[in-house]
């Protein structure tokens, strides 16, 4: 008897998603709430489980196919996977041996052949996983999964290719493909993901709406950064986390949101919303790009357990593991592009709400100070803005206030 496996329910407002990939191909042996396949929401991926053990049944949609909330996605059949896998295995064989190559070649069977190779381990590719092992040339089943239930990550697979130099010069012949190939140029087209594309969709309308403005300030590291120097070992042994700078930043923003009620605000209709608290969006680095969980009270956070949810983030974002929940709501965001050398930048509002700040990297650069020309570590910082809310002068202020707060941490201490 066969079970049906649905698309299930993906959150508030959601109703459809795009099928990313397969983690059981059928004849596969499949437990309990093991995942069988891959979605792409709007914001995070969502794996899918089995609801009964048994084996894979047939495919009901393709991958890159959009499937609303409740479709059938495949059927899972009775009986014992074990045993099924051996008398699924002569029937390739049989048939599949000539359709092999023109799938290669085409292209079709990209999404179906590391799949198959997931049956003889237990660890699932995920996209950013499979990409790698084709750039690195690397065979998954060789490689020691550290991820959640033993999943293979993209560092797992980097860190075998770096580990193996014998293929270095088995690569060697590989320049002399180029030239069969260099004789044209060549493209390649590849869909936007959901989540790109709703990225593409909500920054678009960020510009259409709000009436957004950029203002900057800078701001000298020196404090911040003899304090991080001086206690960092001390505060990464009691709490477990490094000490780094975004813990600074989101503790001197929340006490500036609180000053300028208006940053931390909303535009609902012909409404403004206030919101006494600060739920502050930090942009993170995923495989499919950006994406922005929320620290929920952060104003009620030390700065401890601010690294400690901003470190969570982060791991959890490279495997693909985010809830939901995590992504909505923020009343303000910060976005660090000095991570990635960023020098200066003009952050576009993360809708509904009113503003973002955009941090940048640190360089040292000569200041005055008390007269003298002094070398200092200096970072720009840039406040986009909804003028429509928020005032150029309540901008300003805003950006002060953080400026005063890094710039003297005892601020922070004392709350002032």
């Amino acid at each position: 008897m066969a079970t049906e496996v649905t698309v299930p329910v993906l959150g508030e407002s959601i109703t459809e998603a795009t099928l990313g990939e397969w983690l059981k191909q059928p004849g596969d042996p499949v437990a309990v709430d093991e995942p069988i396949a891959s979605l792409e929401t709007d914001k995070v991926s969502v794996e899918v489980p089995s609801p009964v053990a048994g084996v894979m049944g047939q495919h009901a949609v393709a991958v890159g196919d959009t499937v609303q909330v409740g479709a059938m996605l495949a059927t899972i059949d009775s009986g014992d996977g074990a045993a099924a896998a051996p008398a699924k295995a002569p029937e390739p064989a049989a048939t599949a041996t000539p359709a092999a190559p023109a799938k290669d070649e085409s292209g079709a069977g990209y999404g179906d052949q590391p799949g198959a190779g997931t049956s003889d381990s237990p660890a699932a590719l995920s996209p950013s996983v499979r990409r790698a092992v084709l750039e690195h040339g690397v065979d998954p089943g060789t490689v020691k999964g550290t991820g959640r239930d033993g999943r293979i990550t993209k560092e797992d697979v980097t860190a075998a290719a770096s580990s193996k130099p014998a293929p270095a010069p088995a690569a060697a012949p590989a320049p002399a493909a180029a030239p069969a190939a260099g004789s044209g140029r060549g493209e390649e087209r590849v869909r936007m993901t959901r989540l790109r594309q709703t990225i593409a969709k909500r920054l678009k309308e960020a510009q259409n709406t709000a009436a957004m403005l950029t203002t900057f300030n800078d701001v000298d590291m020196t404090a911040v950064i003899e304090a991080r120097a001086k206690y960092k070992d001390l505060f990464e042994k009691k709490h477990g986390v490094r000490l780094g700078f975004m813990g600074f930043f989101v503790k001197a923003a929340t006490m500036a949101l609180r000053d300028i009620p208006s940053v931390n605000a909303s535009i609902d209709g012909d409404d403004i919303v206030y919101h006494d608290y600060a739920d502050i969006s930090v942009a993170v680095s995923s495989p499919g790009g950006l994406v922005v969980p929320v620290i929920r009270d952060a104003d009620q956070m030390s700065v401890a357990t601010i690294e400690k949810t901003i470190g969570d983030f982060g791991k959890r974002a490279k495997e693909g593991a985010l809830k939901m929940d995590e992504m909505k709501g923020g009343t303000f965001t910060i976005s660090n592009g000095g991570v990635f050398g960023s020098l200066m930048s003009t952050p576009i509002i993360n809708p509904p709400q009113s503003a973002v700040l955009g941090l940048h990297r640190i360089e040292e650069r000569p200041v005055v100070v008390n007269g003298q020309i002094v070398i200092r570590p200096m970072m720009y910082l840039a406040l986009s803005y909804d003028h429509r809310l928020i005032d150029g002068r309540e901008a300003v202020t805003f950006l002060v206030a953080l400026k005063n707060a890094i710039e003297d941490p005892t601020r922070i201490l004392i709350d002032l």
